[in-house]
């Protein structure tokens, strides 16, 4: 059987040479990668002659003893049509699965488990159907003898590009299970902030509707109660009154009907327009323009773009591939489009300062930051920097955006049943006067 001598880089940065027989070199990347070695080169040694005839029984036997694909073990696909149901309403995995699997698979690395024996446990634990699927396949091709970051390029509805990067950088250089914890601390970070703008913007969405919510039902079935009861005794009912019970009687009449037809043609036209680029880019145009919320975006924008990026160039990711991977997880259109157009002008030779400041997007301060740290050479070190300060006025502005909508929610809710409960009483007081 030949032998190989592979030059790989230690964590510390040391080079080294191992000496290893296999059957080939596809055998022998393998073995390495089990090791958790990704190899700089890897040559054969001279003297040794043949290539081994038993590396395709061997292939059989990993191929025979490779983990098998989730799907036979799981239940009946439902087709139609050809198309596999269960397949199309699986959920994709978000922030946080993505994150837990990127801690994972650093501490596994980093305790010396091999790569393809961590996704097999992983893969055993995970419960996702599409993520088990992938995390099976992804160990099957590095059985196989390719690199981890290829093997994630196949699966682009489960890793995305800023995952993909980050592994790619950490094989290149390594480094692999610090990359993949600076990966789920990143990841972890931006769940965290999309945890509070979700925060933020739900509060007064759930309060205004359970408002509208008891809005129609004190007005549908407690104002025509009234009503009727007032008819009977013969009391005169005030305006107010009066177009109240005018407004129960439209709601209990087909007009409701219609009113939700139209309310939902008009939320799927908007969905529609929204989902093209034009829509998204003037809708996210006006929402950095409304007030309180707009600022609340652009600070979240910021604090991800810094983060992201000093994540990136930190690994070792090129910079245009760096902002091409920051632009894709800007979460606004517009902020989106001056990444895009300041990659383009960086190409040209123009600091990435510079170039940003141009669009007017991002706030001074981390453009000051970002020119400093281009100057001293310290960029990846400033933008993380500048990436705690936003984070921290983030969580600042959601705390004193959220005491600000709590009493404005409760003077909503309190007026809405108050104007029903006085549309109810004013009728009273004129019976009473009639009494006396």
């Amino acid at each position: 059987m030949p032998s190989f001598s592979a030059t790989y880089t230690t964590r510390a940065g040391q080079t080294r040479q191992l000496r290893l027989t296999a059957a080939d070199a596809a055998s022998a990347r393998r073995d390495l990668r089990r090791r958790g070695i990704v190899p700089n080169a890897l040559e054969l040694v001279e003297g040794n002659s043949g290539r081994g005839r038993s590396a395709p029984a061997n292939a059989a036997k990993r191929s025979s003893a490779a983990p098998s694909s989730p799907a036979g073990s799981s239940t009946p696909a439902t087709t139609v049509f050809g198309l596999d149901l269960s397949r199309l309403l699986e959920a994709r995995p978000g922030i946080r699965e993505k994150a837990l699997f990127a801690n994972k698979l650093a501490a596994l690395v980093d305790a010396g488990v091999p790569i393809v024996r961590s996704l097999d446990l992983m893969a055993r634990q995970q419960r996702m159907p599409m993520f088990k699927r992938a995390l099976t396949a992804v160990s099957t091709d590095v059985n196989q003898g390719g690199s981890l970051g290829a093997a994630l390029r196949r699966w682009p509805k489960v890793f995305d590009k800023l995952t993909i990067a980050m592994v790619e950088a950490g094989e290149a250089g390594g480094v692999l299970d610090e990359s993949l914890r600076r990966l789920a601390k990143l990841l972890e970070g931006n769940a965290k902030l999309q945890n509070q703008i979700k925060g933020a913007m739900g509060y007064p969405v759930a309060v205004l509707v359970i408002a509208v919510l008891v809005f129609l039902g004190m007005t549908i079935f407690l104002i025509p109660t009234f009503a009727g009861i007032f008819e009977d005794l013969g009391a005169e009912l005030p305006l107010f009154t009066q177009l109240m019970v005018d407004l129960s009687k439209l709601l209990r009449s087909s007009f409701s009907l219609l009113l939700v037809l139209v309310l939902t043609v008009a939320a799927w036209l908007f969905s529609r327009y929204y989902a093209t680029s034009e829509g998204r880019r003037r809708v996210d145009g006006l929402l950095l323009q409304l007030p309180l919320f707009g600022d609340l975006i652009q600070k979240t924008a910021t604090a991800k773009f810094c983060r992201t990026f000093s994540s990136l160039t930190r690994a070792g990711v090129p910079i245009l591939l760096s902002l091409e991977i920051v632009q894709e997880t800007a979460g606004n259109a517009v902020i989106a489009d001056a990444i895009v157009a300041s990659r383009q002008d960086v190409q040209e030779g123009i600091p990435l300062s510079v170039a940003l400041g141009r669009k007017q997007v991002f706030p001074d301060l981390a453009l000051s930051m970002l020119a400093i740290g281009e100057e001293t050479g310290q960029m990846d070190t400033m933008l993380s920097k500048v990436a705690d300060f936003y984070e921290d006025e983030v969580e600042a502005s959601v705390k004193a955006l959220t005491s600000m909508l709590e009493p404005a929610m409760i003077v909503i809710v309190g007026g809405i049943v108050g104007s029903i409960l006085l549309a109810m009483y004013l009728p009273m007081f004129s019976i009473f006067d009639q009494i006396k």
